[in-house]
């Protein structure tokens, strides 16, 4: 980033089951999720084409995973983003739980696919 960029901005859209990013009050990109019980299902990172290489993906799931955290909940991460992520970043192991059928099931009927 240049020293004319601002600082990334990430927060939480509830009604939308997603983190976003906004760099100059633009959104740059998100993590979706779906909450089940205790454990939110990380199941898609995205950073638009014109924000691409800046390590706005990283600064997003690393936001995400501490609220995450902040809450007293758990991750599952079916996005191969995220899950690349946690394993480059071992500080979330103790709470992050595997993927299973199970959950792929559940996250299946959840997004109707």
């Amino acid at each position: 980033m240049t020293e004319q960029d601002t600082t990334p901005v990430v927060h939480r859209v509830d009604d939308r089951h997603r983190y976003e990013i906004a760099v100059d009050g633009q959104r740059a990109g998100l993590t979706a999720y779906r909450d089940q019980g205790d454990r939110r299902v990380f199941f898609h990172t995205e950073i638009g084409d014109a924000y691409a290489g800046r390590g706005l993906a990283s600064v997003l799931v690393e936001y995400a995973l501490n609220d995450v955290r902040a809450a007293g909940m758990r991750i599952v991460p079916v996005c191969p983003y995220v899950a690349k992520f946690l394993k480059k970043h071992e500080e979330f192991a103790d709470i992050t739980d595997p993927v299973t059928p199970e959950v792929m099931e559940w996250l299946d009927g959840q997004l109707k696919r």
